[in-house]
């Protein structure tokens, strides 16, 4: 049992109708405790109104409420001095015929979970998702919860993931999925190495087509745009769909061969 738990169970005696005390008769352990709990037992020796011990209940509720905010702040603060690393193991993108990969890696949640989760823990932190679906949004909240009660929280949205070939429940738990993965990262401060948005919207940050690839393919392209068999957009389209965009110069290059 802990300290205020026993505190409240001597409050509640001292509410029961009985002899009034005097303060030199109320235990000590409750005299000195600077709580409002044990300051609300001492003014029940005195037969204080109901009124203005339901004021001190509120105010406890306030002090308790500061407590847990404060350790949660300092739960927060210790778990960022842990060494927290986050993988990344998804691999987009393809193998060259000389085995060199051409692409980028992102952390998956999994991946994600498995970094912050043992150093939350430690300190006494959990986190858990919270999700909504409209018909054309999801919305996903994470709650990161310290275990005296102090939480706060980080909201995402965004549509389902129609990328690809996906179907109705597969769009869905994609995004459902990415949003869990940022909203993590974002309440826990955890980032991945060279973080980036997993290409989805940003090429800059993917790695382009290599220019030795191109140069050894460009013989084999110039040959099918020439013979009408494949077009440079084609041609651009399904290097692009692998997962590495061609450079402007690569397709501008691609592009007059034909002209």
């Amino acid at each position: 049992m802990n300290a205020i738990a026993h505190t409240d169970e001597l409050a509640l005696e001292a509410l029961r109708p009985g002899p009034v005390q005097p303060l030199t008769q109320v235990p000590n352990r409750i005299a000195q405790d600077g709580s409002p709990a044990g300051i609300m037992l001492a003014m029940a020796q005195y037969g204080v109104s109901a009124a203005d011990l339901r004021e001190l209940l509120s105010m406890q509720r306030e002090w308790r409420a500061d407590e847990a905010r404060n350790a949660f702040n300092a739960a927060l603060a210790a778990f960022k001095s842990e060494p927290v690393y986050v993988r990344k193991t998804k691999a987009v993108g393809y193998e060259t015929q000389k085995g060199d990969f051409v692409g980028y890696k992102h952390a998956e949640l999994s991946d994600v979970v498995a970094a912050v989760g043992p150093a939350l823990a430690k300190h006494g932190l959990s986190h858990r998702w919270d999700v909504t679906q409209t018909k054309d949004w999801i919305s996903v909240k994470c709650i990161l919860k310290h275990a005296a009660g102090h939480s706060e929280s980080v909201e995402m949205g965004g549509p389902p993931d129609n990328s690809g070939k996906k179907n109705a429940i597969q769009q869905i738990a994609s995004t459902v999925s990415y949003l869990q993965r940022y909203t993590l990262k974002a309440i826990t401060g955890v980032a991945e190495e060279n973080d980036d948005d997993d290409g989805q919207g940003g090429a800059d940050d993917a790695a382009t087509y290599s220019e030795e690839s191109f140069r050894a393919n460009l013989p084999q392209w110039s040959e099918l745009i020439l013979s009408g068999r494949k077009s440079a957009d084609q041609i651009i389209a399904s290097v692009e769909s692998r997962g590495a965009p061609m450079t402007d110069q690569q397709k501008a290059d691609l592009k007059t061969i034909a002209n």
